[in-house]
């Protein structure tokens, strides 16, 4: 593959922040969609036979109601931020902290004093909107919370309920489709600005710690997930954290980072070589580049015939095969991409386990394979994919190029 040395991208090349304007148009297009994203929900309702549904995820709140909490508030939250959402109105459960915050950002939702203490509430809660069966979301509700509400009103029905929301939020809105596309551009700029610092000795953390400055100085509310950066040996974990050690000379190192731009986010790997990469290990990436491109152009293919899109599975089984044809296939053990918007991971998946019903469209996912080899390296390549079927359109959001990059030499 072709090497890039010196002439890097520059921040300038990609997107600037959005300002104050564009970031007022998002919210309003947030908020003329609330209806129609609350509609689809209650027309579950009559074919699962249930008259409300109670939700305690974060996205979910947002995206029905437009009440927000930062990643990880939850847990110190208590009770708010649960929705329930009826026939003719939703509830927000809120206590004194996020009363006048509620009201400010989901003032067409009706406020319920909660002060963690639901279940001794939940027969009010529930009898207010007279709800005899309510859809709960299964899968992030505890077992001893379950047990807790339904002792607490056993006249109530609780039906567990899962994949419902999930499955409209992998479907975008253009504006939704916008503010991923400026994470991303956030998080390319942020990297290219980083690279005249990157040299060996330099410490993983402290190369860390200057990404995420300048992504929060570049537009970024917050990070999508935790900056990684690693170093030769290191890069072969794929969640790995970056610590106190120097970079290594003759190595490579691996960067996954992303940005938060009004509530969606970015995700992005890219792998550098800090000085001349040696044989194996341009071999590696030219694997891990080949999956990748062969993965996307799968769904290229697809779009250009106008025929049903291939699914998440079949996309990840397009993307292994390069690999194990490579000899590699060991050397990756995680799926080829995810779903990504209000959740770093979301639907759709693309793995051996992901659905084999066509992808949905629109949506944004990753495309990203890797090799891994313990003790010794690992290469992989993240960028994310705008699909739009109906538009014939494939748009790789990620801006920062891919191909080989030696940096500190």
């Amino acid at each position: 593959m072709t090497a890039t040395r010196g002439a890097w991208p520059r921040p300038e090349d990609f997107a600037a922040p959005p300002g104050p304007a564009q970031r007022t148009a998002w919210s309003e297009s947030d908020r003329v969609a609330r209806p129609a994203r609350i509609g689809r929900l209650r027309a579950r309702f009559a074919q699962a036979g249930i008259d409300a549904y109670f939700g305690v995820r974060r996205e979910h709140m947002r995206y029905l109601t437009g009440f927000t909490l930062a990643e990880g508030e939850e847990k110190s939250a208590g009770n708010s931020g649960q929705f329930l959402v009826a026939g003719d109105e939703v509830v927000i459960l809120a206590d004194s902290r996020y009363t006048i915050q509620a009201r400010r950002e989901a003032p067409e939702a009706r406020m319920f004093e909660a002060y963690g203490n639901l279940p001794e509430r939940w027969p009010e809660i529930v009898g207010s909107v007279g709800a005899r069966r309510i859809g709960v979301e299964a899968g992030f509700v505890s077992h001893a919370a379950w047990g807790r509400l339904a002792a607490a009103a056993p006249d109530i029905e609780l039906v567990p309920v899962e994949g419902w929301i999930e499955a409209d939020r992998a479907v975008k809105e253009p504006a939704e489709l916008e503010r991923v596309s400026a994470a991303c551009a956030v998080a390319d700029r942020a990297l290219a600005t980083l690279l005249p610092d990157i040299r060996a000795e330099v410490t993983e953390a402290e190369l860390a710690l200057r990404l995420e400055w300048l992504m929060r100085t570049g537009g970024a509310e917050a990070l999508a997930f935790d900056v990684a950066c690693l170093s030769g040996p290191e890069a072969a974990l794929p969640h790995g954290a970056p610590g106190d050690r120097p970079v290594l000379d003759r190595s490579v190192l691996l960067f996954d980072f992303g940005a938060q731009v009004e509530g969606y986010r970015s995700d992005m790997t890219r792998t550098l070589f800090v000085g001349e990469p040696s044989a194996r290990d341009l071999e590696v990436y030219e694997v891990v580049a080949r999956a990748q491109a062969a993965a996307i152009d799968a769904v290229e293919e697809a779009v250009r015939g106008g025929g049903e899109m291939p699914s998440g599975r079949a996309v990840d089984a397009i993307a292994r095969a390069v690999v194990d044809d490579a000899g590699h296939g060991v050397h990756f053990g995680h799926s080829t991409g995810h779903g990504i918007g209000l959740a770093t991971h979301e639907a759709p998946s693309l793995g051996k386990a992901a659905a084999e019903t066509p992808l949905p469209s629109p949506t944004v996912f990753s495309v990203e394979p890797g090799v891994y080899l313990d003790g010794e390296m690992g290469v992989r390549i993240e960028d994310l994919i705008a699909l739009d079927a109906p538009a014939g359109r494939v748009e790789r959001l990620t801006r920062f190029p891919s191909e080989v990059t030696v940096v500190g030499a």
